[in-house]
Order: C-alpha cells, then structure tokens, then sequence
C-alpha cells in the first residue's frame, strides 16, 4: 500500500492512533471518523496486514525511569557491514533506538539510556568495538515526537 491508496478514513485512524493508540478505542475513533467501531477494527487490521502500521510502541521517559543520561551516537558505518551492525547494537544493554540515514558518513545514529558515565562510556566502547567509528556523543535534554500532519484531516495527496 502506498501513501496515495490511503482515504480519509485510513488517515483519520492513523490520527487517532499516533495522537494516542492505547486510549482511542474503535469506538472513539468511529465517532471522530464518523464510521462504525467495526470498519474501525477491519481498517486497522488492514493497515497493519499491509504493513502500513508495523507496532505500536511506549515513549518512556527515560529519566524518570530512573535512566537519567540519553546520549546520541553519531557514528559511520560500512554500507557493507551496516546492516549486521546495526542488529547486534540491539544485543548491548542501554540502546534504545537506533536510525540508519542515507549519507556516506554518520549514518547512524544510535541512542543510548543509562544511569551514569561509566555506563554511557561502556557501550561506547562496545560500540566502537563492533565496528562502528564514533563520530560525536551528544547529551540530549529531551525528545518529543507529534502525530504526521500527514494525517490532519482534509490532508490528501498534496
């Protein structure tokens, strides 16, 4: 499926759902969409059939949680061993997300919580030791993520 194959309909449930996936239930989302709850469930059971919807995930906050230090990796790696890289980075405790960008240096990025220094400087090392080149380590204050304007209803195809 691709993004012109998506109606209305499908946007305003990916609304619903990136504002807050665990609260919409399909009757809240067919009351917005004016659809019933049941072409809600069979919609959403479609996106994610096609792949369009692949999880649905928890934002922690990370220092509350007691993992006060989230440090970005920029780091570059081989475009022939960048994907086998990428799946062991997983393997280390304290990485919670990594991105792969489409650029020959720093072309990836790999986020780290910990609780102190020594933990930060520790998978570090295991990251370079993987393989990767450690480009920069940033310290990051916070993170936020919005719903796809995408999804705004009345947004089609422009």
């Amino acid at each position: 499926m691709t993004d012109t194959s998506l109606d209305e309909v499908d946007r305003a449930i990916l609304r619903a759902l990136q504002e807050d996936a665990r609260h919409h239930t399909n009757a809240e989302i067919s009351e917005r969409v004016d659809v019933s709850a049941t072409t809600v469930g069979k919609r959403i059971a479609a996106l994610e059939e096609q792949g369009v919807i692949q999880g649905y995930r928890t934002e922690i906050d990370y220092e509350v949680a007691g993992y006060p230090l989230l440090v970005l990796f920029i780091c570059t790696a081989p475009i022939a061993d960048r994907e086998r890289l990428l799946r062991e980075t997983f393997d280390f405790d304290g990485v919670v997300n990594v991105r792969e960008l489409m650029t020959g240096v720093n072309n990836v990025h790999i986020l780290v919580a910990g609780t102190a220094t020594d933990e930060i400087t520790r998978i570090a090392h295991q990251i370079d030791e993987l393989g990767f080149n450690v480009n920069d380590e940033i310290l990051l204050r916070n993170e936020y993520n919005e719903p796809s304007a995408h999804f705004e209803p009345g947004v089609a195809d422009e």
